[in-house]
């Protein structure tokens, strides 16, 4: 079991990343100034309800997103009202939707 928290160094927005990680599972999320860059663990629909800014990527068996760098490099596959009003699409990459999280 881990869990680590960092902030990224290279960065367009001040942002930090919590990895977790246990046996047979693990998760990713980074956190900015005004909304989340997540794997697939948070459900958008349940932040939506909450008006929380969030971009979901998803990863797969063969390609887990482990790292933020994964997540960072990942295409967004769903975004809640918030984030898309802050302009994030399902389609861009990680590193477009936290420019706009900052």
């Amino acid at each position: 079991m881990s869990v680590k928290v960092c902030p990224l160094p290279n960065s367009v927005v001040p942002a930090q990343s919590i990895e977790v990680a246990w046996e047979g599972g693990q998760f990713v999320l980074i956190v900015a100034a005004k909304g989340l860059l997540a794997c697939g663990v948070v459900d958008p629909v349940v932040m939506n309800r909450f008006g929380a800014a969030v971009a979901v990527a998803r990863g797969t068996v063969e390609r887990p997103l482990v790292t933020a760098d994964d997540l960072l490099q990942a295409r967004i596959a769903e975004v809640t009202d918030a984030a898309q009003a802050r302009g994030i699409t399902p389609g861009m990459s990680g590193t477009e939707a936290l420019q706009r999280l900052g």
